[in-house]
């Protein structure tokens, strides 16, 4: 991440470490909650408790985290609109996330027997931070003709919102849907994340981008920001609970009442504010090459570490012969060793990577011309068949939105 002043460059290198701290806790946390066995999973155990609660952590901080990297790319230039190319790019990463979040749950022995079993249509982190990336450019092209304050003010605005009113939405069904748009809204088919409430994340992450891009030369940039993240972190922590119950019996409304019985979305939120002030409290030591690597590599960790904990394409990973049977005298020692061989492999594949992709490409190229038409008018084919049956699906949705 780039930002000119004058003639000089430099890197936000505290966000690097950011995204390497919470890749890493994201490995360890699959990992053990994959693989330990249920018989050790007691709330009353302190280490367990604490581990359990810092898991929790680790998603919140790589949303946030997401959509302020890509909102600074965004935003830091003079073009504006369509004219950004990094809208452009933005546009191909967020389809990307979303193909890639797909293809991780293909199952090729599925398709063998030309069946695509239901957990291909279920909805992960890849696919919300994707859709939450093409949400911030819809919200960007929305306010381009304005400015950087309404931009700001229109992410921050719906964040809150979609905090506020997750009681409410989270009880929808969406069952007037094809189930595989439902699982973007909905966790009852077994989708692990919905992109409501998690944009608010990204969208937080990118309101603090905003803030950033703004007073970026400020000398007292990072005071008034470690101090005002550690105040209001501790804030959402300890006491957001107690404001929602205050504000529940003086209105009488019972959405408050909803969040205090439940109020996971702002505590987390306390907690991605005092990692980002620890970690720019600390900027200054976060230099290592090999964690601002690591940092720069988690999407290739990420498929890394899916491929092998829940065995991507074959079904045949580490869950699928360990699920829930290790004691933690062997899950602890067994997350070090995975941590370090999903990294490793990661990281070299990030090394080879033009000469993988190279490898992978030849064979294609050596494909006849007819073959490629062939398969090309075979594809338009398929296309066109999966239009008319997405029309015929649209139809009846809006006529049963209509009734």
């Amino acid at each position: 991440m780039i930002d000119k002043m004058g003639k000089n460059e430099f890197r936000l290198y505290f966000i690097d470490a950011i995204r390497a701290w919470a890749i890493l806790m994201m490995l360890q946390g699959h990992f053990v909650d994959g693989l330990l066995d249920n018989a050790y999973r007691v709330d009353s155990n302190v280490v367990y408790s604490v581990w359990k609660y810092f898991r929790g952590i680790t998603a919140p901080v790589f949303f946030t985290v997401s959509g302020f990297i890509f909102t600074y790319l965004l935003i830091k230039g003079d073009a504006f609109g369509f004219n950004n190319p990094r809208v452009h790019k933005g546009i191909k990463r967020g389809l990307t996330l979303l193909l890639i979040g797909y293809l991780l749950r293909l199952n090729f022995f599925g398709l063998l027997k030309l069946q695509i079993y239901n957990s291909f249509y279920l909805v992960d982190v890849l696919h919300c931070i994707g859709l939450s990336l093409l949400g911030i450019i819809g919200i960007y092209l929305l306010t381009a003709k304005r400015s950087l304050y309404v931009f700001g003010t229109t992410l921050i605005s719906l964040s809150v919102f979609l905090f506020v009113f997750e009681p409410y939405y989270k009880q929808f069904s969406f069952n007037y849907l094809p189930s595989f748009l439902a699982n973007y809204f909905t966790k009852s088919n077994g989708s692990v994340f919905t992109i409501f409430p998690w944009f608010g994340y990204a969208g937080i992450g990118a309101f603090i981008s905003v803030i950033f891009n703004r007073f970026k030369t400020h000398r007292y940039l990072y005071p008034v920001t470690i101090s005002s993240f550690i105040a209001l972190g501790l804030s959402l922590i300890f006491f957001s609970s107690d404001l929602f119950a205050f504000l529940s019996q003086k209105t009488g409304m019972e959405i408050f009442a909803l969040i205090y019985f439940n109020n996971y979305l702002f505590i987390r939120l306390g907690d991605v504010l005092l990692v980002f002030a620890i970690f720019m409290l600390f900027r200054k030591f976060m230099t290592n090459a090999k964690m601002l690597q690591i940092g720069q590599s988690t999407l290739s960790i990420y498929v890394v570490h899916y491929v092998l904990l829940y065995g991507s394409f074959t079904g045949l990973g580490l869950y699928y012969f360990l699920h829930h049977t290790l004691p933690p005298s062997i899950v602890v020692p067994g997350a070090l060793i995975f941590i370090s061989l999903t990294t490793v492999l990661a990281l070299r594949y990030e090394k080879n990577k033009v000469q993988i992709k190279a490898a992978i490409a030849k064979p294609v190229k050596l494909i006849s011309p007819n073959a490629r038409l062939g398969i090309h008018q075979e594809s338009l084919s398929f296309l066109k068949a999966v239009a008319i049956k997405s029309k015929g699906t649209l139809l009846r949705l809006f006529r049963l939105v209509k009734n």
